[in-house]
């Protein structure tokens, strides 16, 4: 028997909610060694300074949008939903399959979703998919929409420089998805604060020169490698800890939780050193942060969907638990969300 709202509940404001996860990997894994047999580097190299000891590598024919596809109807059906229920697709990418149509346009109609349907890509880099949670959760408190896609999903593998130890080595291919509802209660996965972020000063310290309207793809470009990821990885790493903590303070302000009401913290998947930093920062234990870096690398906007969708799953995070999502990304772009599971 359902029980009956409180009167709290009945005169609560609409809130937006997490109501379906999904993910999906690739199945080629490649570990740190494989990465010796053609570069100068280690194991213990790699695993030191970051962490990391595999990621997944997508197939030859798998394009961005089939991971976004696969991962969003995962999300779907976790959500007991279709792609007919849904009001607005975003897709979080650097990678999609084409400068133009929209990733998301394909996957609205890989999913069947409807014409009154808005679809359209959000590039954050690696903030994507605090940025797409933000704009969901406006829509859906706004009235504007009722069921919101955010999917976060990067083919990182296939715009790095496999020769390059510096950056190589960190990316990792995959896609996360969750769907998003409203809600008139505490019901649980209710975002209660979102924030966000630019340093615009830093544009150059993570970039891809080339292929765009700056520096149009030539056969110079090509043979000069422009098209791939460039990364001042000191300035990446200085940023991170600074930006990403007070991001994550902001966030626990407006949702009035303190950093010892966090149960979990799903942050993006980006590099172990950071992430200790920042939890030293914000008095969080390191055994609070939920980590699979070690097995997937950094796979940009679909790290913390990824990471939030294998939590779920498995069973570590809990209904009535607080998490804190949180990342940083090219631009450089960075947020975070608390949400009450």
């Amino acid at each position: 028997m359902t029980t009956p709202p409180t009167s709290l509940e009945r005169n609560a404001p609409r809130g937006a909610r997490i109501v379906g996860t999904g993910s999906d990997l690739p199945e080629e894994i490649r570990t740190n060694h494989d990465l010796t047999r053609t570069l100068d580097t280690s194991d213990e190299w790699i695993r030191s300074r970051t962490g990391i000891g595999a990621r997944r590598i997508a197939g030859k024919g798998d394009k961005t949008s089939d991971m976004a596809r696969r991962a969003a109807q995962r999300a779907l059906e976790s959500a007991g939903l279709t792609g007919r229920d849904l009001d607005m697709i975003v897709v979080a990418t650097v990678t999609p399959d084409r400068p133009l149509p929209s990733t998301a346009s394909l996957v609205h109609h890989q999913l069947g979703a409807r014409i009154d349907c808005a679809a359209f890509d959000l590039a954050a880099a690696c903030g994507g998919f605090c940025y797409g949670l933000s704009l969901a959760r406006a829509q859906i408190e706004s009235g504007m929409a009722r069921h919101v896609l955010v999917v976060g999903v990067e083919l990182l593998s296939r715009i790095v420089d496999w020769t390059d130890r510096g950056t190589c080595v960190l990316f990792g291919d995959g896609a996360g998805a969750v769907v998003l509802g409203p809600t008139e209660s505490s019901a649980g996965g209710r975002l209660l604060s979102t924030a966000l972020g630019v340093d615009g000063s830093l544009t150059e310290s993570l970039t891809v020169l080339a292929g765009g309207s700056e520096e149009p793809t030539s056969a110079e470009t090509v043979a000069s490698g422009r098209h791939y990821v460039k990364m001042n990885g000191q300035e990446v790493f200085k940023a991170a800890v600074r930006y990403l903590s007070e991001v994550s303070a902001r966030a626990l302000e407006q949702a009035g939780i303190t950093a010892d009401g966090i149960d979990w913290v799903v942050p993006h998947q980006a590099n172990s050193r950071i992430l200790e930093a920042v939890a030293s920062r914000l008095g969080i234990p390191n055994e609070r942060m939920f980590l699979n870096l070690e097995r997937y690398g950094n796979t940009s906007s679909a790290s913390i969907p990824i990471a939030l969708d294998e939590a779920v799953r498995s069973g570590v995070i809990r209904p009535g638990q607080h998490l804190l999502f949180c990342a940083l990304g090219a631009g450089v772009a960075f947020g975070a969300a608390v949400v009450r599971w």
